[in-house]
């Protein structure tokens, strides 16, 4: 990586993937771009919803950059809060096509890296703070074996070695996108961003992660 530049916060979303117009991460993400958040200033880049070209993409992204912090944030259908990953694993495995048509199965993301490495930021203040202001939140043991995984271990695995933090973060559905699917969780666009205002807040002033139960039992 690049010589750390002070005060810079790389937000990253994906494009639309599959039949959806619009993704979520980057309609998130696009809105904080440019603004100042605890005295630093937020770049947001868009990655492609595929295998091959999200690591590159987002490798580039912390070349041109060299943040002090790195949030990467994707769209999990189904989930109702915001979903503050814990951990990254080495393992693609995808269950459909991404939007190069390419489906690796039981392949690592990086050949004889580490089974899986943990988030650097502190998700469980975090997560406190999300829940102190009214916007639905979770610890997440899993982002799964999709590009939204694989682009939380690369990112990761750049980071190892440095004083960089960084981690994933899943977001719900928005309502346009479930109108048509009953039943079907959502989180409007404005909680999402001040969610994510919220989290990187919180992660660029706390060092010390709280130590409070939030795990799984299933």
């Amino acid at each position: 990586m690049a010589q750390r530049q002070p005060h810079t916060v790389l937000l990253t979303g994906f494009d639309p993937f599959g039949d959806d117009t619009i993704n979520p991460s980057w309609e998130a993400v696009s809105q904080l771009h440019g603004e100042t958040i605890a005295g630093r200033c937020i770049v947001s880049e868009q990655l492609p919803t595929t295998f091959a070209g999200a690591p590159r993409a987002l490798r580039a992204a912390l070349r041109r950059h060299a943040p002090e912090l790195v949030l990467c944030v994707g769209q999990a259908g189904g989930r109702a809060a915001l979903s503050l990953e814990r951990v990254a694993i080495n393992v693609n495995d995808a269950r459909i096509l991404d939007n190069a048509g390419a489906q690796p199965v039981d392949t690592p993301v990086v050949a004889r890296g580490p089974a899986a490495y943990f988030t650097s930021l502190p998700i469980k203040a975090m997560h406190a703070d999300l829940h102190a202001a009214g916007i639905p939140a979770e610890i997440s043991q899993t982002a799964g074996t999709f590009v939204c995984n694989q682009v939380f271990y690369v990112l990761m695995h750049a980071l190892a070695g440095t004083r960089v933090r960084g981690g994933f973060l899943h977001i719900p559905y928005l309502p346009q996108q479930v109108a048509t699917m009953p039943g079907t969780p959502s989180l409007d666009l404005d909680t999402v961003v001040a969610g994510l205002r919220i989290s990187i807040d919180t992660a660029l002033r706390t060092r010390r992660d709280l130590r409070i139960g939030a795990g799984a039992t299933h």
